[in-house]
């Protein structure tokens, strides 16, 4: 295999991120402490919301959020099956059944018009994911979300500062979940978030991240062991302060991929829609003629990293068949054989930028 001379993910930890780590390990306090209180109330004034809940993971996020949500046994939660396992998967652990719908075929969120149809007299949720770093179409799915008394809990988990008509993810649904994961636009190198104007929610949320726990050693419902530690919670606060500055980098470095792949016949550049803002977690192509795993090869043999994100829908796993999930969806089936996500992250220099746009355009000659 070829040296990678250009990575799909490199995470920016500077000496601000180690000068705060360092502070608090000698501070004896390395366990959900002072730090975590202040990430969350930081990343909570970030996207707009009144109420942060870390936990030690973006999988967690999701699970808590569930919960305290009250999704249970029984109950039905749509989303989409275009996504990575824990969106689904965090729906199970609760008890619940994901029921899945198709998605826009521009921006690979979910579709609408599609959710409607899929309610039933369980539906108690609805989880779209804002993919990629572009918000789905929240508008109508509040609407549908407000007929029909449901919840709507944003992943969110790759949109760090992504907009939809002027106002952040994070704040468009009822809850939102995050992810800081080390390839995310920002990290704690493992942690999530809730973000919520629901006092009783993030009430909840507490109390499931600990155990159950409200008060120490009363334990009122079965919770768990989600707490972020106030070095993950450093490292946070750190990364807050940079993620415009990550997202502006992410985003002038699509524009400069969209203009050199403009004229290559082999990829679709990804598609924004008017009055969002794309914070590009991932830069996602649509490659044509079948040929998407070639050139996912061609890129490799040529030193530049890519990723297919996602090459199975949920309900294709194994997981979900075994549990009698026998489905197809139309765009979906057809989105998961063209996708490429093209390295995007803010470490890229113009000549990182200027290979990849290379190698495309000469793989478009030969394959």
């Amino acid at each position: 295999m070829a040296d990678i001379k250009v990575s799909i993910a490199s995470p920016i930890i500077e000496e601000e991120e180690i000068n705060a780590v360092v502070e608090v390990m000698k501070s004896g306090m390395i366990a959900q402490g002072p730090k975590v209180i202040e990430f969350e109330k930081e990343f909570a004034d970030f996207v707009g919301a009144k109420y942060g809940i870390a936990t030690n993971s973006g999988t967690s996020a999701l699970h808590v959020a569930l919960l305290a949500a009250g999704i249970g046994k029984g109950d039905e939660v749509i989303t989409t099956p275009f996504t990575f396992a824990a969106t689904g998967n965090s729906i199970l652990y609760t008890g619940a059944r994901p029921v899945f719908v198709d998605i826009n075929e521009d921006t690979f969120t979910i579709d609408p018009c599609k959710i409607e149809e899929a309610i039933t007299d369980k539906t108690k949720a609805i989880m779209p994911v804002q993919l990629y770093g572009q918000a789905a179409d929240m508008d109508p799915i509040m609407k549908i979300a407000k007929e029909h008394d449901l919840i709507v809990i944003e992943d969110a988990a790759q949109a760090h500062g992504a907009e939809y008509k002027g106002k952040k993810v994070g704040n468009l649904g009822d809850m939102a979940c995050f992810s800081f994961y080390p390839t995310k636009n920002m990290t704690t190198s493992e942690g999530g978030m809730i973000t919520t104007n629901n006092e009783e929610f993030a009430e909840n949320a507490r109390i499931y991240r600990a155990h159950g726990s409200a008060t120490k050693y009363h334990h009122d419902v079965l919770g768990y062991n989600f707490r972020m530690t106030d070095i993950g919670a450093a490292i946070g606060i750190e990364q807050l302060k940079k993620i415009d500055g990550f997202n502006d980098k992410r985003i002038e470095n699509a524009k400069y991929l969209n203009e050199g792949l403009a004229d290559c016949d082999l990829v679709e550049t990804p598609v924004v829609e008017d009055g969002y803002k794309h914070v590009y977690h991932q830069y996602t192509v649509k490659v044509k003629d079948g040929k998407r795993d070639a050139l996912s090869d061609y890129l490799i043999e040529n030193g530049i990293g890519n990723g297919i994100y996602y090459p199975i829908p949920l309900y294709d796993q194994v997981l979900y068949t075994d549990m009698g999930y026998n489905q197809s969806l139309e765009v979906t089936d057809k989105t998961v054989k063209e996708v490429l996500s093209l390295p995007i992250h803010a470490k890229l220099t113009k000549f990182d930028l200027d290979l990849i746009i290379e190698k495309v355009k000469k793989a478009s000659k030969e394959l």
